[in-house]
């Protein structure tokens, strides 16, 4: 019985390394032909989150051989995201890795794309009725719910929240729905008495945030479902002497400092690297569907079999005491951030 495992086994190596050829299907390995490019696409395209994210893309298409180019828009603006993303088209990469800034106008663009034999995955935000092959993304309603835990565990179960909020992007959207709704199903004693959009935007926060203190100076907490707007918030809250408990997703280098200042309590950040490096992975397996041979309809139903509708980066929750190891300069030391 023995040999005939070691049999089985050595035969099941041996189809692998053939390729598979005796049952239809192109098995090339994890490498790309010369020249083969893989896009990561964004808006904001200056802000720090990116950096890790395309230091792990980077770092997969380096194993594979294969080229990358960083792209999008400066601007927080849909229509020009998206003609960012019709110029990656016109140039034929394999995949574009994209973090669409917002889900339904990117439908259209990420079918069109996949029809002319770009493939799309999609990371961090998601355009969930497009065709686009995996999503990664850390679990946004697990950010929420420990978000909420944390708060009651500092605050008490009976007091005043607030919330700010980037309505139209879909991780900053349920990273503050879920919230709120976990916030009323567990704590009902906890009431939210501000509820404000800034979309990112650190003068806005630090307006709405002012405001928000001005009406509701018992206010406790805040949950933030980004780092620009904590920004805002923190300064607000600070000019004000207000003792509130703030709370958000994400980090820039100036959240950091105020983590280490113990301004800001705390940040759940999604783990860039391995959301780069996990998307680039999804991409390349996309665009070589042909590697393997799924147990599913794909031959006659024409879809592509690489559908990986939720991968979870993860994420880490940053404290005082573990701020340094997100420094992002020093992170970036030594490396190519091109």
């Amino acid at each position: 019985m023995r040999m005939m495992k070691s049999a089985l086994g050595a035969a099941l190596l041996v189809g692998v390394s053939l390729g598979g050829a005796g049952v239809g299907y192109a098995q090339a390995g994890f490498q790309c032909e010369p020249g083969e490019t893989y896009v990561m696409n964004v808006m904001v395209s200056a802000h720090p989150y990116w950096v890790p994210v395309y230091q792990g893309f980077k770092q997969a298409a380096e194993a594979m051989g294969c080229e990358t180019v960083f792209s999008g828009t400066p601007d927080y603006d849909i229509a020009k995201q998206i003609a960012s993303f019709e110029q990656d088209l016109i140039k034929k990469p394999a995949g574009i890795l994209l973090h669409p800034m917002q889900a339904d106008p990117f439908i259209e663009p990420i079918n069109r794309a996949i029809e002319g034999g770009v493939e799309i995955v999609t990371f961090a935000a998601d355009s969930p009725n497009s065709n686009r092959t995996a999503y990664v993304t850390s679990d946004n309603v697990a950010e929420a719910k420990f978000a909420a835990e944390e708060i009651v565990k500092q605050v008490g179960d009976a007091g005043q929240y607030a919330v700010l909020e980037n309505p139209g992007q879909s991780n900053h959207d349920l990273r503050v729905t879920a919230f709120i709704s976990y916030m009323e199903e567990h704590y009902p004693n906890m009431e939210l008495v501000g509820r404000q959009a800034t979309n990112q935007d650190s003068n806005a926060a630090y307006r709405a945030t002012a405001s928000i203190l001005q009406a509701n100076p018992e206010l406790d907490a805040m949950w933030i479902p980004e780092a620009g707007s904590a920004e805002g918030a923190v300064a607000a809250v600070l000019e004000a002497k207000a003792d509130v408990l703030i709370m958000h997703a994400d980090v820039t280098p100036t959240t950091l400092e105020h983590i280490k200042a113990g301004n800001i309590h705390m940040a759940l950040n999604p783990n860039q690297g391995i959301q780069g490096f996990m998307g680039f992975v999804a991409t390349f397996m996309a665009a070589h569907s042909d590697m393997f041979d799924p147990f599913n309809d794909y031959k006659v139903s024409g879809y592509n079999p690489m559908q990986i509708p939720f991968v979870d980066n993860g994420f880490a929750v940053i404290t005082k005491e573990n701020a340094d190891s997100f420094d992002l300069g020093v992170y970036m030391e030594g490396r190519d951030p091109n």
